[in-house]
């Protein structure tokens, strides 16, 4: 294979995942959307839901978003009374996030259809194509990763 072809199949594989990231995500922003949530609301209450309570920082790594940006996006769950703020008793420094009763209903209620939705958006591939999926996603992931 020439160099220029290699290029390409870079290219084309860049195009084709980005494209697929961007229609599964259009299933699933839809979804979220017509529960009066954006996708990074959701994701923090997603991580609470399935984790319990959180330090805020660790929140903002795992649906990667700065520290800045949690602080709002969890002023406005507070607001929404979706999640609560409790310190830390061992170290003042670090604040969890913690879903409120109506926070956990809320998630228990719209989780099992968001799940559907995911599952409809990702039925192009067969199951097991879809562990092929992951697999080599995660393979390409750490390499560029790694190369950074």
């Amino acid at each position: 294979m020439s160099e220029a072809d290699k290029r390409d199949v870079s290219l084309d594989l860049l195009v084709v995942l980005s494209r697929a990231y961007n229609w599964v995500t259009a299933h699933t922003s839809r979804d979220i959307r017509q529960h009066g949530l954006n996708p990074t609301e959701f994701g923090v209450l997603e991580v609470l839901f399935h984790k319990g309570p959180q330090p805020l920082q660790q929140i903002g790594e795992k649906i990667l978003i700065s520290s800045g940006n949690i602080t709002y996006v969890v002023d406005k769950l507070e607001k929404k009374q979706l999640l609560v703020r409790k310190p830390c008793l061992e170290d003042r420094r670090v604040i969890y996030a913690e879903l409120t009763e109506k926070g956990q209903q809320f998630l228990a209620d719209i989780f099992p259809t968001h799940k559907q939705t995911i599952e409809k958006a990702v039925s192009g591939l067969t199951p097991e194509e879809q562990r092929q999926a992951i697999a080599l996603l995660k393979k390409l992931g750490h390499a560029a990763q790694e190369s950074f």
